[in-house]
């Protein structure tokens, strides 16, 4: 008879860590099963090689904001990621997570642009996100001995010194890395009972009669197969959560597919380089190019070490996993999305455009590109290094670029498409998963969710005073104070 849980959980990255983790301590008695199909967690998108690394508060990103007067998103995304800080600082509190230096630390988060016309959007947007709380601690300048002082790397030998550039500066911005937080957010989860099944690919889901799922498996050493039954259903499957949420034959799935886009960073470890630069400093994207491939030059903490960081170079694979299959984006096919996914090729030639350019570019071109942010860059300092895969959600006929939860109705399964800003803002994503797929729970635990985010149910922003009381007190709980 095949072992029933109260929650199967697919996939060792982030999402599904911080789902368990919440579910424990909401619910301590549940049964909960982890299945990863490669042979160790936070090995995909949450590695910290595979992905930025930027606690994405909307401080840098400039596509969060393209009406320089029209903070709602920037606000949303930054509200976002103050619950995940309030939420690890708790955690770390409990000796859930290790010492905060082990994730997070403390980064200045910029944005840097040339030319007039770009000059002048920044500008408006700083006067817009000065007035906001959570926003006012942003600095603004034009002035080369100022950013220098930011940013070294970033005026040394700029010769286009008749070219207007502007930066904007927060210093309470954050690395974090995520590989390190999901390890050991799910370390924590096996300590207190869950049971891990490493080298374990979920091949189908089915849901019964009584409307539990059976979770079928088989173990990629010696391909021995199995089954559990599930109370409830997560897929945080990455690229590959559309293949099991198909497999499911829930009606929510229909219409969607995903669009692999992959990536590549300059890397260089060089002391004296490192030691130079201390921020993620953010540019615009190129015409067409989807917003993951923003421009940026990176302060990354991994393992207690720093380095600089370069890109992303987009990529192109079929696999909508670094470690998938080739045949994944014929396989995602159906009659109900086949329209959709049509439409969105033809309607996004620049993004096919992009692509193309960016796959032509040679290692010598790509350097190039970093020199614009760095002008003093040489060739032999920086390695290229391999990037993440990213699925891009497609849904009636437009390519997203944000995070969608796809769920059954009756809140049996649930799973996760699309990409940035996902790890980041996480604890949201979570909270609003469980209101959703248990709804009869809600009442009851919410006295322990505003233990554990003191904020829960609260706007920030709408109280300066409180916002910069939390901010303080998680900059300070976390060691990230600037």
């Amino acid at each position: 008879m095949s072992e029933t849980y109260d929650v199967v959980l697919i996939g060792g990255g982030v999402m599904s860590a911080t789902l368990g983790t919440f579910l424990q301590q909401l619910q301590p008695e549940w049964k909960i099963a982890v299945f990863e199909r490669l042979g160790q967690v936070a090995a995909e998108s949450s590695n910290a090689w595979n992905n930025a690394g930027t606690g994405h508060s909307a401080l840098c990103e400039l596509n969060y904001m393209p009406d320089p007067t029209d903070p709602a998103k920037a606000l949303a995304i930054n509200e976002q990621f103050q619950q995940s800080r309030q939420f690890w600082s708790s955690l770390v509190d409990q000796g859930i997570l290790d010492a905060p230096s082990t994730f997070i630390n403390a980064t200045p988060h910029m944005t840097f642009v040339r030319g007039a016309k770009n000059v002048a959007y920044l500008k408006r947007r700083y006067q817009t996100l000065r007035k906001q709380a959570l926003f006012d601690t942003i600095e603004f300048s034009t002035d080369s001995r100022v950013i220098n002082t930011w940013a070294p790397l970033l005026m040394d030998k700029r010769l286009k010194v008749d070219e207007p550039f502007a930066a904007t500066r927060v210093t309470g911005g954050t690395d974090v890395d995520f590989g390190s937080l999901t390890r050991q957010l799910i370390s924590a989860m096996t300590d207190r009972g869950a049971h891990l099944l490493l080298d374990t690919e979920v091949r189908d889901l089915t849901r019964l009669a009584d409307g539990t799922w059976r979770v079928d498996y088989r173990r990629r050493i010696g391909r021995a197969p199995g089954r559990v039954n599930a109370r409830f259903v997560f897929v945080g499957a990455g690229g590959w959560a559309i293949k099991l949420l198909q497999r499911s034959g829930i009606p929510e799935i229909k219409g969607f597919g995903v669009f692999p886009i992959g990536g590549q960073w300059l890397k260089t470890s060089d002391p004296e380089i490192v030691a130079r630069h201390k921020a993620k400093v953010y540019s615009q994207a190129a015409i067409g190019a989807p917003p993951m491939s923003v421009p940026h030059l990176d302060t990354r903490v991994v393992d207690g070490e720093s380095s600089l960081l370069f890109g992303p170079f987009a990529t192109f694979s079929p696999k909508f996993l670094k470690n998938g299959s080739l045949w994944d984006i014929v396989s995602q096919v159906r009659f109900h999305n086949i329209g959709s996914m049509l439409k969105v090729g033809a309607t996004n030639l620049d993004l096919v455009k992009y692509l193309v350019t960016e796959l032509l570019k040679t290692r010598g071109k790509k350097v190039d590109s970093l020199r614009e942010f760095m002008p003093t860059a040489q060739d032999d300092d920086w390695e290229l290094l391999d990037a993440g895969q990213r699925a891009q959600v497609m849904k009636g006929g437009k390519l997203q670029f944000g995070t969608e939860v796809v769920s059954a109705a009756d809140g049996s399964i649930a799973g996760l498409l699309g990409a940035s800003p996902g790890a980041s803002t996480a604890v949201s994503i979570m909270l609003g998963l469980l209101k959703k797929s248990f709804p009869d729970r809600s009442a009851e635990w919410e006295p322990k969710l505003a233990e554990l985010i003191p904020t829960y149910g609260q706007t920030l922003n709408r109280d300066a005073a409180q916002a910069h009381r939390v901010l303080a007190r998680t900059a300070s709980e976390l060691d990230i104070n600037a």
